[in-house]
Parts: structure tokens; C-alpha cells; sequence
């Protein structure tokens, strides 16, 4: 049966005719995923969110009856889905906004076991390539680790009043009826969830950065803290960074602020000469991202070790999030100043959802 319109799909769906109902919410799909990443600061919460929504779709399509556009019917199932989530499970955040920063001398702590960390967002899920550039902008924009981290500090339904009305762009009545309440408290909600992101994001945004650096700017210091990390050189590391630069390693609970901790940390650990790396360049949440991957002996190769996501404020990097891959478990010390040496953790090794090998020879 050959159909092409959303409606004669939507016709085909409902009279349930086989193969009608992933042609019909295949369009929506990545943008449904970046919902329920903004929402749950989880890409695999997530997959599972757009997975259960979709389902709830196909089950009750016979009820829509078509008063809002498709569209908006899937995000208000998508959007309550992702409300029965956080209603089980603590919120997600980045480790700089866990606990104090650490001092180098006291090494890198243990990981924090309880699944509480933003995970990094793969651009390819945005599905943006044929978006026009200023909606490419704003969807990155919409995913940068300073965005998300703000959401995750909004109680549930201000979170996705935020989202659905000001990344969305929803009105206030459609948005009211997502979640089943009034204009009235909406307007509410979006006035104090304004107020607590404004106070939790920088002045200019990654996205507005970035452009102000332009692309062969931006690769020239790619390359170089490539190079500088490659070489081990601290001090041209150190260069790079902010006055008061950030280095966190999500799931550990330990991370490092101001030049002269981040020297420490570096020196003692990942740029101490023991360990053998290579390094890719890549994207996560809009942002330059940078894929470390160590020697392995017994594989005999390099294997995934970390996502570096970077963060600028102007020139200067202002925090590194580096997202590890490595299996965190275990009661001594020396274990965890040695994680570059543990196993890979299948459920924090993402590399290749982000189109990185999973191996380097």
C-alpha cells in the first residue's frame, strides 16, 4: 500500500494497516530524543523514554482525534513519560554541581555508584543535516551541557514547561493542556523556571562562542590541545585554559577548579607519562569534543577511554567534562588512580554513537 501524506499515514495507522505507524512518527522521532535528553539528562533514560511514548502512541492512536496537530499529541506523551521517570529516580547533574572541587593531592576519589550524571549527547541524534542553519543553531544550542545542567535543577513540571514553551515553541494553551493544567500556572511555572536558569547559565552561549571563534580558529585549538595532551605538555594545557578552568571525569564525584589544581591533576594522572594515548577530534551537545582513547596490551590496540567535552569562554577553555568509559568499582585507592587501566564499561561506552571507532590499532 503506497501512501505518502501524514494524513493518508495517520488514515492508514489508525485503520490498522501494517508498516503505517513508523513511516508516520519516523519524522519525529530524533526530536522526540532530544526532548527526553533535555528532559532526563540520559541518552539511554532517553531511548527508553521515546521508546515506551511511541508505544503508548501506537496504542492509543485510535483515540487521537485529531483537535491538536500529530505532532503535539506525541510531545504530550512523550513529555508525561519522561514526568513518570523523574518521579522515580534522583536527578542528573555534572559533578561541578555534585559537591566542592577537590584538591590534585587527594587523587581522583571513588565514583559516585547511583546513576546521577548527565551523559553526553551525540549531534547525530538531532537530525539536523537538512535543517536550515539558524535551526541547527538553536538546536544545539537547545543540547549544550550548560543548557541541560540548568534543566535538571527545575522541579519536573517547570522542566518541561521551559522546554515545550520556549525550545518548542508551543503556545501557553497547548502547553497547559501537555500537562493538564492551566494558562494561568503555566505562565507561573516559566517565570520561575526563567529565573533559575538565568542564574545557572553563562552570559553567551557555546553556540554564540563558538561562532564569534569561527571554524578555522576553532580547529586550531582543537588541534592544539590535541597536540599538547599527545606530547604531555601541562604547561601548553595549562595555556589554554580559563583562570579558573573546570576538570571534571563523570562517574567520579571529584573535579578540579583553577589553573594550578588542574596542573596537579593532570601531572599526577592522565600526563604523567604512564599511559599511551590517541586522540580524536568529534562533537557531543553541540560542543567540541575530543575522543581519548588508551593502549590496551592484551587487545593490542588502543580502546575508548574518555569523551572530552569542551567548554569555552572566549578563547580560553573553560571546563572539560570528560565523560569516561572505564569500569568504576572497587575499595582501594590505588584503583581508582589507576582507571585509565580498568576495563571498558559497556553501558558508559558510547564511542560509537557517536561515530567513533571502537578501536584504534
Amino acid at each position: 500500500m503506497a501512501v505518502s501524506s501524514e494524513q493518508e499515514l495517520l488514515q492508514a495507522a489508525r485503520a490498522g494497516h501494517d508498516g503505517a505507524f513508523e513511516p508516520l512518527v519516523q519524522p519525529y522521532r530524533g526530536e522526540l530524543h532530544a526532548h527526553c535528553y533535555r528532559m532526563l539528562g540520559s541518552v539511554h533514560d532517553a531511548e527508553d523514554a521515546v521508546q515506551e511514548a511511541l508505544l503508548r502512541s501506537w496504542r492509543g492512536l485510535k483515540r487521537f482525534e485529531g483537535r491538536s496537530s500529530l505532532r503535539s499529541w506525541l510531545y504530550t506523551i512523550a513529555t508525561n513519560t519522561c514526568l513518570n521517570h523523574l518521579a522515580k529516580r534522583p536527578k542528573r547533574v555534572l559533578p561541578v554541581d555534585y559537591g566542592p572541587s577537590w584538591d590534585p593531592h587527594d587523587g581522583v576519589g571513588e565514583p559516585v555508584v547511583e546513576s546521577v550524571w548527565i551523559e553526553p549527547y551525540p549531534d547525530s541524534q538531532l537530525g539536523d543535516a537538512v535543517a536550515s542553519p539558524e535551526a541547527r543553531y538553536e538546536q544545539r544550542e537547545s543540547v549544550e551541557l550548560a543548557f541541560v545542567a540548568a534543566l535538571q535543577h527545575l522541579p519536573a513540571n517547570q522542566r518541561a514547561a521551559l522546554i515545550l514553551r520556549e525550545v518548542l515553541g508551543f503556545s501557553a494553551a497547548e502547553v497547559a493542556e501537555a500537562l493538564e493544567t492551566s494558562v494561568a500556572s503555566v505562565n507561573s511555572a516559566l517565570q520561575r523556571a526563567r529565573k533559575t536558569v538565568d542564574e545557572k547559565l553563562p552570559e553567551q552561549t557555546q553556540q554564540a562562542t563558538l561562532r564569534e571563534l569561527g571554524d578555522e580558529r576553532l580547529r586550531e585549538i582543537v588541534e592544539r590541545y590535541i597536540a599538547a595532551l599527545g606530547s604531555d605538555d601541562v604547561d601548553a594545557v595549562v595555556a589554554m585554559l580559563a583562570d579558573d578552568a573546570a576538570w571534571s571525569m563523570p562517574p567520579l564525584a571529584s573535579w578540579f577548579r583553577g589553573l594550578d589544581d588542574v596542573a596537579g591533576f593532570l601531572a599526577r594522572g592522565p600526563m604523567s607519562g604512564e599511559w599511551r594515548w590517541r586522540r580524536l577530534a568529534t562533537t557531543a551537545n553541540g560542543q567540541p569534543t575530543v575522543a581519548a582513547y588508551t593502549w590496551d596490551e592484551a587487545e593490542g590496540c588502543y580502546l575508548p577511554f574518555a569523551l572530552d567535552v569542551i567548554t569555552f569562554e572566549g578563547n580560553r577553555i573553560k571546563e572539560v567534562t570528560a565523560f569516561l568509559t572505564r569500569v568504576m568499582a572497587g575499595r582501594d585507592p590505588e584503583y581508582y588512580a589507576r582507571f585509565p587501566d580498568q576495563a571498558l564499561d559497556p553501558a558508559r561506552n558510547v564511542f560509537e554513537s557517536f561515530g567513533l571507532p571502537p578501536r584504534i590499532a
